[in-house]
């Protein structure tokens, strides 16, 4: 029996994938998680197989939680599951540990297809994104700019164009504001903007942010 965690800040999408995965012969969903705070809280005690993660949740959001819980279990199993089909997303997930990354329009036996294959030991990502990464180098498309960025410095820009100040970002990750600091500057020069604004700008250019929030919502947030 292949033991399952679900996090998804989303309940509909939540309580969805566990019903769709509780008529599977072979699976158990073993716990929900509504913030990768709550994944890592969770996972000791009940040890699943296999995580459901979410890439863009409140808090600390799943590029972390990732990390956290292969420090956690190095045994578990993640698969990334996301609206997001595009560079830089299914790089920074695999950079951190993910060994699969699913869009959430997979259907359940993409789901399970998933499931089965990375605890096989291979890892698996959707046939719309493998397409579109084989036929990337042959693709007239400009380069995302947010590639250049380290994992670390993805997770960063994540928070920051979510509207998390310094400070929180400083608590959720456990890092000094002086290093958080660093690292904005350093995404400041690596993107050429100027400030925090510049960066939302660029990540809503580049879709990077759910193309549901618009531009004046999220700038908002950020300087509020």
């Amino acid at each position: 029996m292949i033991r399952v965690l679900v996090v998804d800040d989303h309940q509909l999408v939540r309580v969805g994938t566990v019903r769709l995965l509780s008529d599977i012969e072979g699976i158990e969903v073993v716990g929900q998680a509504e913030s990768g705070e709550q994944a890592i809280d969770i996972l000791r005690d009940i040890k699943p197989d296999v995580i459901l993660m979410d890439v863009q949740m409140p808090g600390m959001g799943g590029l972390e939680a990732t990390r956290r819980c292969l420090r956690a279990d190095p045994e578990v199993k993640i698969i990334a599951v996301t609206i997001y089909e595009d560079e830089p997303y299914p790089s920074k997930l695999m950079e951190v540990g993910a060994v699969g990354y699913l869009t959430k329009r997979a259907d359940v036996a993409e789901i399970v297809k998933a499931i089965k294959k990375v605890m096989s030991g291979q890892r698996y990502i959707g046939s719309e994104i493998a397409q579109q990464l084989v036929l990337k180098p042959y693709s007239n498309k400009s380069i995302c700019p947010f590639e250049l960025l380290s994992s670390r410095e993805m997770q960063i820009t994540l928070m920051v164009i979510e509207g998390y100040r310094v400070m929180d970002i400083s608590e959720k990750l456990s890092l000094s504001p002086k290093t958080i600091n660093s690292y904005r500057y350093r995404i400041f020069d690596k993107m050429d903007v100027q400030n925090d604004v510049g960066l939302t700008k660029l990540a809503i250019k580049y879709g990077i942010i759910d193309s549901e929030a618009t531009e004046t919502d999220v700038i908002s947030r950020t300087v509020a």
